[in-house]
């Protein structure tokens, strides 16, 4: 029977050898693999770099396509955020995988990790406070021994950090007081509260306010992360706060409303509210009309003011506007017919075309763009027209011109709009009856063209007044908070709550409208409002209270 013959050496040396050079292979083995690692780390890393640069780049040419071409539909608005969300996670994957590549490289001697190329990050605003914290010198030079050190300068790294809320509880003690002579007690008054004996100060319901109405935030979402942080309040107490402070801001409310009807021109539109129903939900109605003098240099702070509804009859507006006559820029709800009445007693309101609805109903038969991702999806497209692809190019000419005169005074503007915009129309309406010969009665491009034809006094009306817009953005501004809010708190609880966002709606819009942080305005009104001389009530507004606390600020 043959015995097995080991394959290593008897002699002790050449095991040892043999041992050394097994490790030599083995540690060489780990650095080529380690170097390996190092170099897909920095693979990886340059991709997420490359792919959020890409992405980068992507949502400014987006952005510099909206800005050159306007606003058009929600499509655009959506079509920003999907590009910010993307470019969002594409930053924190490269900054991701830029680490990853900083920690394999350093395992290496010959891989130099990749770096990233960061955007140049702006310093920190001047306003906010700064804590010295200075590391503790050495006593003694650590190169020699010697004591003898002088100070050459600092280096300071700043690092922005934030301070979690703080509860606290205020105790406002009044003391009682006896006269040893009449013995009459005094005692000074009670202080005030924006709730009848309330117990919430007015930073916390300025919060309660924003959060809610500013940001989206219902009160049983709220009331959760009030527990969490150790303050447990149920969502009635709170919501009894919410009512008490909207009826304690209802005399600025009326101010703003004041305001906004004493335009000579505004913009008014409405949007879908669903409301508790009956084992079901209704859909209600906010409106909102807006003051905005900006565009033609007018010097009055804008303004909004909203209004709730049951439903979308034309009595509403008629309602709102009762008492009110000028330019109304609106779209073409026929709940404002009765107010372009010649007739009407109350004053003449003159109706002002909306040119971005009318380009949206052509840009709609011409989205090249919109019909390729529907076939990329497998989706059935609609057909694309050259028609309403010529309507789109020369409806933009118009907004070119009104881009160049934005802001100037009415005269310039009209100046211009006779110049160069009263040919244009001309034409347009010329070779829009051309088209419309073409088509069929209830083909869509004839339902899109009729709509301006049907109306071609409203959409003329800005080459005859200066103050007059193209378009009515200024309400789709202003009511985007309601769409933007329905997906959190899904509907209004009742009519009540419906018209008490209404009432926050129009508080805080006016303050984004006169950049204004709308909490620290809610929490200063709330303090001061109840003791504030109401002939001076008016210096509490948005636009006023912002230039007062300036003044004092200096």
């Amino acid at each position: 029977m043959d015995t097995a013959v080991s394959p290593l050496p008897d002699n002790m040396e050449a095991l040892k050898a043999l041992v050394l050079e097994a490790t030599r292979q083995a540690k060489a083995a780990t650095q080529r693999a380690a170097e390996a690692e190092a170099q897909l780390a920095n693979a990886r890393a340059r991709e997420s770099a490359t792919e959020a640069v890409i992405a980068h780049l992507k949502l400014q040419i987006a952005k510099l396509k909206r800005e050159q071409y306007g606003a058009s539909a929600e499509r655009t608005q959506r079509l920003l955020a999907q590009l910010e969300l993307q470019l969002e996670d594409l930053e924190a994957d490269a900054a991701e995988d830029d680490l990853a590549a900083e920690a394999a490289a350093a395992k290496t001697a010959n891989v130099t990790a990749f770096e990233r190329k960061r955007p140049v990050r702006k310093p920190f605003p001047e306003h906010l406070s700064r804590e010295r914290v200075i590391i503790p010198a050495p006593c003694s030079c650590p190169e020699c021994g010697s004591a003898r050190l002088s100070k050459l300068g600092e280096d300071v790294t700043e690092t922005l950090e934030v301070i979690p809320r703080a509860w606290k509880v205020i105790q406002t003690v009044r003391e009682k007081f006896a006269c040893r002579d009449c013995e009459k007690i005094t005692q000074p008054p009670a202080p005030f509260h924006v709730v009848p004996r309330g117990w919430a100060g007015p930073s916390f319901l300025a919060m309660l306010l924003f959060e809610k109405y500013g940001q989206h935030q219902p009160l049983n979402r709220q009331a959760d992360r009030f527990a969490r942080e150790g303050v447990p309040l149920s969502v009635s107490t709170l919501a009894d706060q919410v009512g008490a402070a909207s009826f304690a801001l209802m005399p600025i409310f009326r101010l703003i409303e004041a305001h906004v009807f004493a335009a000579e021109r505004l913009h008014g539109d409405d949007t879908t509210v669903p409301v508790m129903a009956k084992g079901k939900t209704d859909i209600a109605r906010l409106w909102d009309y807006v003051r905005d003098d900006r565009p033609f240099g007018g010097t009055d702070p804008p303004a909004v003011v909203f209004y709730y509804s049951r439903d979308r009859r034309g009595e509403h507006p008629q309602a709102h506007l009762a008492s009110w006559s000028g330019i109304l820029q609106a779209d073409a709800f026929a709940g404002y017919g009765e107010l372009y009445a010649p007739d009407r007693q109350s004053g003449l309101i003159l109706e002002a075309g909306c040119f971005a609805h009318a380009r949206r109903k052509f840009f709609e038969l011409a989205d090249v763009e919109g019909a390729v991702r529907k076939k990329s999806r497998g989706e059935k497209a609609g057909i694309i027209y050259p028609i309403a692809l010529e309507a789109v190019l020369k409806l933009d000419a118009l907004f070119d011109i009104e881009r160049s005169i934005n802001g100037k005074s009415p005269a310039e503007r009209l100046t211009v709009r006779r110049e160069l915009s009263v040919p244009l129309m001309a034409e347009l309406h010329d070779w829009l009856k051309a088209q419309l010969a073409k088509l069929s009665r209830n083909h869509d491009l004839a339902k899109a063209i009729n709509y301006m034809l049907r109306r071609w006094h409203a959409f003329t009306r800005f080459l005859d007044d200066g103050r007059v817009c193209l378009s009515n953005n200024a309400a789709e501004r202003a009511l985007r908070c309601v769409p933007l809010g329905r997906k959190a708190w899904l509907f209004a609880g009742s009519d009540r709550g419906g018209q008490r966002a209404a009432i926050v709606f129009s508080l805080i819009q006016t303050c984004r409208l006169n950049d204004v942080d709308p909490q620290a305005w809610l929490a200063d009104v709330l303090a001061r409002i109840a003791d504030y001389p109401i002939s001076r009530l008016d210096e509490l507004l948005p636009w006023n209270w912002d230039h007062h606390r300036k003044a004092i600020a200096d």
